[in-house]
């Protein structure tokens, strides 16, 4: 399915090259493009890392959630509640990304982030705040369940803001590194979520953490609002129309910014964004909602869901399962710049079908070998290989969806097709998973899900268009 390009207009920038050097500088001359691109990934991975805590957070606790919010009988029932909970901040994310991508695409891309941020920080207050279901009764519930649609809806917003912004500071032959950094953000809160959670596990007694231990990373989350618009406050929009009176002022007649000089001639803010996303963009919706299925599925079941699995199906204590999360995460960080620079070079399809069958083909045998010998560094082994192969799935597609759209519709589409194949398949999944094992009796169960979630996704590549080294804008 071929979208419509024009040509990428002269800019004064020289493109970068994936070590963030101009291609036609000298090597010995000082950039300011590589200096001021490099800040501008730091503060929109950091930010977008700090809310990908707050939210995600949540999943490292559901056990304990779960008893304290939750009082059905049964471990496993408690725990679907718990992840289910999990999910319903999901159901959120498809309205956020369109309200506030829609933001993004007429105030800019700074203001929708900052938007985000606060909101996040007040989800995750009510959190950290809630009684529990002894002290208030069904009340206690409905106030976890309120703070997480309040969080889904911000990260619905902020996943395609953020990567807009990341995509359109990259060039043509560097958006999938530059874009890399968004899943880079993403493991990164996950190994800061799982290494607080594990510290909490190992340093309290079960007492302390059920009674209050557990609301520490929620406090903590609160203050990752403040914080992370104080990094991005010095970020240059990309949105031609929608820079802030400080950036106006501040580089009024420079020749060396990044972000309005990129920006293509007669391309302006959309005053209707999720209209003309429905009304001409329906096709790039749809493949990309599928494609997006297999990624997102494999990301939530590795990253977040086999602690837990280690904790209720293989019965490892909290301290150790939690190693799981981090060296997924961990393998994450590391090989996403190398999995979107690889995407630069060979091309995006290529890189996620080859990686994307490999982990439909694996990840039986994975979920069999943890099963057969329930120790941590078979776990710790295993979570590894399949966190290369969801890396190299993973980053592709987030690279190619904002890829999709023109600039100025480009928040509002990866908004909306991003939140969309999450919702379902990746912010469910855990409960998915679980409802399995139990309705079939079968440990195994999750590795069906998610090779029937790799199988489906593949049915739309040969319908995508090829966007490495092409120009979008």
């Amino acid at each position: 399915m071929d979208y419509p390009t024009v040509p990428h207009p002269p800019t004064g920038v020289p493109e970068l090259a994936h070590d963030g050097r101009a291609d036609d500088a000298p090597a010995t001359a000082p950039s300011h493009g590589r200096v001021s691109h490099a800040k501008a990934i730091a503060a929109i991975t950091l930010g977008n890392g700090l809310e990908f805590f707050d939210f995600t957070v949540y999943s490292f606790f559901a056990t304990i959630i779960g008893k304290l919010y939750f009082p059905v009988e049964g471990q496993l029932a408690q725990l679907m509640l718990a992840v289910g909970t999990f999910g319903v901040g999901f159901i959120m994310r498809p309205v956020g990304g369109v309200v506030l991508g829609a933001y993004a695409d007429r105030a800019g891309r700074k203001a929708a982030m900052s938007l985000t941020l606060w909101l996040m920080t007040l989800g995750s207050a009510i959190i950290a705040f809630a009684p529990t279901y002894a002290a208030i009764g069904v009340a206690a519930p409905l106030l976890i369940i309120l703070a997480r649609l309040i969080q889904g809806f911000a990260l619905g917003g902020e996943v395609g803001a953020s990567t807009s912004l990341l995509m359109e500071y990259g060039s043509d032959k560097t958006r999938g590194f530059y874009g890399s950094w968004q899943f880079v953000s993403q493991g990164m809160n996950t190994v800061c979520g799982s290494l607080l959670g594990v510290a909490l596990a190992a340093w309290l007694s079960t007492a302390a953490l059920e009674s209050w231990g557990w609301r520490v990373p929620f406090v903590i989350g609160m203050a990752m609002g403040p914080i992370g618009v104080y990094i991005r406050r010095h970020l240059k929009e990309t949105l031609p129309g929608a820079a802030d009176s400080e950036d106006e002022t501040s580089h009024a007649g420079s020749t060396n910014s990044p972000a309005v000089e990129d920006a293509a001639p007669g391309v302006a803010a959309h005053a209707q964004p999720a209209r003309e996303i429905f009304r001409s963009h329906l096709g790039a919706i749809t493949t990309g909602v599928v494609t997006t299925i297999g990624g997102t599925a494999a990301n939530y079941i590795v990253l977040f869901y086999l602690s837990t699995y280690a904790i209720r199906i293989l019965h490892l204590p909290m301290s150790l399962a939690l190693w799981a999360s981090w060296a997924a995460a961990f393998v994450t960080v590391i090989l996403s710049p190398f999995a979107g620079a690889l995407s630069d070079r060979v091309g995006r399809k290529r890189v996620l079908w080859i990686s994307r069958v490999l982990l439909i083909a694996v990840v039986y045998p994975a979920f069999m070998l943890i099963n057969a010998h329930p120790t941590v560094p078979v776990l710790l082994a295993v979570v590894a290989v399949l966190a290369v192969l969801v890396t190299f799935t993973a980053v592709p597609n987030i690279v190619m969806l904002p890829e999709m759209f023109p600039r100025e519709i480009r928040a509002t589409g990866m908004s909306i097709v991003y939140c969309l194949g999450v919702s379902i398949f990746g912010g469910f999944a855990q409960f998915f998973a679980t409802w399995l094992i139990q309705l079939t009796g079968n440990t195994l169960a999750p590795a069906w899900y998610l090779i029937g979630c790799g199988l489906v996704s593949l049915l739309p590549l040969p319908f995508i268009r090829e966007t490495a080294g092409r120009p979008i804008d």
